[in-house]
């Protein structure tokens, strides 16, 4: 089991198979192209799912927003004159298409549903392709703390 939402994502995109690591809130030092980054950005209330605030043992159904960032390098250099596409196209749709509707087995907390937001894609820079997934993950308020095994 994962301590986090992003470690439980993190588990199950590398279990995908596609051979590209990721990592939590940023990649090692040196980390080659491709690789992913997973970021909490927002916890919310899932108020239409939320019943009676009277009720201290309620369970409070909460809206986790989480950022997959995937890098890849857009260009490699074949000869001195000449730079071929390293991209590999569809790869930030192949993920997202995996996310959309998984259950997260290894989450802390039992997830109720997974939603894919959108995917950016952002101009090339450093001759970087960056392209961000973003993912709502439906899932209780945590009542106690996960401890790492």
């Amino acid at each position: 089991m994962a301590a986090t939402t992003e470690g439980a994502l993190k588990a199950f995109l590398e279990g995908l198979g596609s051979g590209v690591p990721f990592f939590r809130e940023g990649p090692r030092e040196g980390q080659a192209p491709p690789f992913g980054v997973i970021q909490r950005e927002d916890i919310r209330l899932n108020t239409a799912a939320n019943g009676d605030f009277g009720d201290p043992n309620a369970e409070l159904s909460v809206v986790e927003v989480i950022t997959v960032d995937l890098v890849q390098p857009a260009r490699v250099k074949t000869s001195a004159r000449v730079a071929s596409n390293a991209e590999r196209y569809g790869l930030a749709e192949v993920f997202a298409t995996a996310l959309h509707g998984c259950r997260l087995p290894a989450a802390p907390t039992p997830v109720t549903a997974v939603r894919v937001q959108d995917i950016d894609r952002f101009p090339i820079a450093d001759n970087r392709i960056r392209e961000s997934i973003t993912v709502e993950v439906h899932r209780p308020l945590r009542r106690t703390e996960v401890v790492p095994t």
